[in-house]
């Protein structure tokens, strides 16, 4: 733990928490509350879930004076993003089973359940763990699910990327055994060695505290971004040469949250500070997150990221400490380019010849409606792969959609006419506006969301779509994102449009983004109805048609226009 003094609430609950047991296991069978004891509200999310409330209800449950509709959120690690058929049946199941008959497919690569009540909570973890998931590190103060591109089609190291990937997820999971005696009967819980006594799990990377946020590390194969590197703590972009992978720059820094009212607080995008051989590159990470560990801001949660740290620095100090850490420097940055953090839509064959399909999820909801069977129908598909000798894998892309691929082509037509009949595979027709969408969970569930995200994006984009047609431009990628509050889960600021909720019905509107996500967008106007926001993009829009130079994004030619100005780096954000 580094010196600070007034250490923050969450600070003192992870130093008294015995490697993060704390009283959850009392929690657990307290059947008085739908809710865990407050402490464990920040503990259990290192276990990989968050204490929600259905928003919805509240107001009613408060005249009849019942307390909050208190459910969990599970957030499921997939590193790399690949799971069997299996694994998705077993989430599928789960979500009927214990949750709310849906899953979420993050902006992270991992599965959400929700609506879990705390008496499952139990049931649902050890289900997906026979399935060889697992919930830990999913949230909390540690390295995260780690990111990689999904697509086998796209790369001929991407199968070794991909593998590391899992290397670096292995290497920084917590070694405390909290999580096996909760949640899958070890012999020790609601127990652990005494504090006395040297403690066999003592975190050598993290530490008893853990580290100061949650860390997040991503890695992409140029020339795809798509899982957006640059909004990571860690963003390791793969050089490769004639097919063989020569290692990583390294970019260090991003981060996309921020408080509204407090402009010292603003996203950042990774600094590339140079060239590691994939030999070097765990020992590499490992001593940027043990600076961060070390001195990092453990008394103000909202100035503890990475970026921060980084800032208060300055980028040359933070490399030279890390090459005292290392013992050795970095090499220069090796030259790369991106074109795009958007998933490329329909079927695509591999140099193995298997095929390989990405569909597009809205919302990164799969939900049945009466209209639209999108769970039953991948629900099928799923069945059909795992009684073929578990042919194929489901692979989450960082932008909530899934990609079925290394399908036998024996198996390709049956796969297609299973999609075709519930209506999924002409899903990838929508508008490239669409098609680039993103949005985070917000209402009813997300206990900071000041306005809707998911469930009101669709029927923007409906109004905009009509813009869009006018304007010729139904084919045209242009990134577009909406979160319910500033902490940026769904990535806002590097949506060429995004809208960011102020309240209910109002949104704070940004433009600027650079479609391969190396710059942020920047503020156009605040507090915005529907109608507003509306009737400011439609001249834009058809400016953008009639104006735009060839090849030009969108998020350029707002800059060229004069729109906004460009965002140079986070702490001009607010400029």
């Amino acid at each position: 733990m580094s010196n600070n003094t007034n250490l923050s609430e969450v600070e003192i609950v992870k130093d008294k928490s015995n490697y993060l047991r704390g009283t959850i296991e009392g929690s657990l069978t307290n059947e008085i509350t739908g809710a865990l004891y407050a402490d464990d509200t920040h503990l259990i999310k290192f276990h990989g879930s968050y204490q929600q409330a259905d928003r919805d209800l509240d107001s009613e449950r408060k005249r009849q004076k019942l307390e909050p509709l208190y459910s969990f959120m599970i957030r499921v690690r997939v590193p790399g993003g690949i799971a069997t058929p299996k694994q998705w049946l077993v989430m599928d199941n789960l979500a009927d089973q214990y949750g709310s008959g849906t899953l979420k497919l993050t902006t992270r690569q991992a599965f959400q359940l929700h609506g879990v009540m705390k008496r499952n909570l139990k049931q649902t973890i050890k289900g997906f763990n026979t399935a060889l998931l697992d919930s830990i590190a999913g949230c909390g103060d540690v390295v995260r699910n780690v990111m990689s591109n999904p697509n086998p089609h796209q790369s001929a190291v991407h199968g070794e990327v991909y593998e590391i990937s899992k290397r670096i997820s292995e290497h920084f999971t917590p070694r405390t055994r909290a999580y096996y005696e909760l949640w899958l009967n070890d012999e020790l819980v609601g127990g652990g060695e005494p504090e006395s006594e040297p403690n066999p799990e003592d975190e050598p990377i993290y530490g008893k505290t853990y580290l100061p946020r949650k860390f997040k590390i991503a890695l992409a194969i140029p020339p795809h971004n798509d899982t957006d590197i640059f909004a990571n703590d860690i963003g390791l972009i793969a050089i490769e040469r004639d097919g063989k992978l020569l290692g990583f720059n390294v970019a260090a820094g991003g981060g996309l949250g921020m408080t509204f009212g407090m402009p010292d607080t603003y996203p950042r995008l990774a600094d590339v500070s140079g060239f590691c051989t994939t030999e070097q590159v765990l020992d590499v990470i490992e001593n940027i997150v043990l600076i961060q560990r070390d001195l990092g801001n453990r008394e103000n949660r909202k100035f503890s990221r990475l970026k921060y740290t980084i800032d208060q620095m300055g980028l040359d100090a933070f490399k030279t400490e890390l090459h005292n850490r290392l013992g050795y420097t970095l090499a220069d940055a090796e030259p790369y380019t991106f074109t795009s953090n958007g998933d490329a839509y329909g079927w695509q064959k591999g140099k193995d010849g298997k095929w390989n399909l990405t569909l597009f999820i809205e919302g990164g909801r799969v939900v049945d409606t009466e209209q639209y069977k999108l769970r039953s129908g991948l629900r099928d598909v799923a069945a059909f792969l795992r009684d073929n000798n578990g042919d194929g894998d489901f692979r989450l892309t960082g932008n909530q959609n899934v990609m079925i691929c290394n399908v036998a082509p024996k198996n390709k037509a049956r796969v297609q006419a299973i999609l075709e009949h519930y209506g999924i595979l002409a899903e990838i027709n929508k508008t490239g506006l669409r098609l680039n969408s993103l949005a985070c969970v917000a209402l009813n569930t997300c206990t900071l969301a000041f306005a809707e995200a998911e469930r009101y994006l669709p029927s923007l984009i409906d109004k905009l779509d009509v813009v869009i047609r006018e304007s010729g431009l139904e084919r045209d990628a242009i990134v577009i994102r909406m979160t319910g509050c500033p902490n940026g889960c769904a990535r806002p600021y590097l949506g060429e449009i995004a809208f960011v909720g102020r309240a209910l019905g109002r949104y704070n509107l940004y433009l600027g983004a650079g479609f391969a996500g190396e710059r942020l967008n920047k503020l156009y106007k605040e507090m915005l109805n529907e109608e507003e926001i509306v009737a400011e993009l439609t001249p834009i829009i058809h400016r953008y048609a009639q104006e735009r130079t060839n090849g030009e994004r969108f998020g350029d030619f707002v800059i060229r226009a004069g729109y906004v100005t460009a965002t140079t780096h986070g702490t001009n954000f607010h400029h």
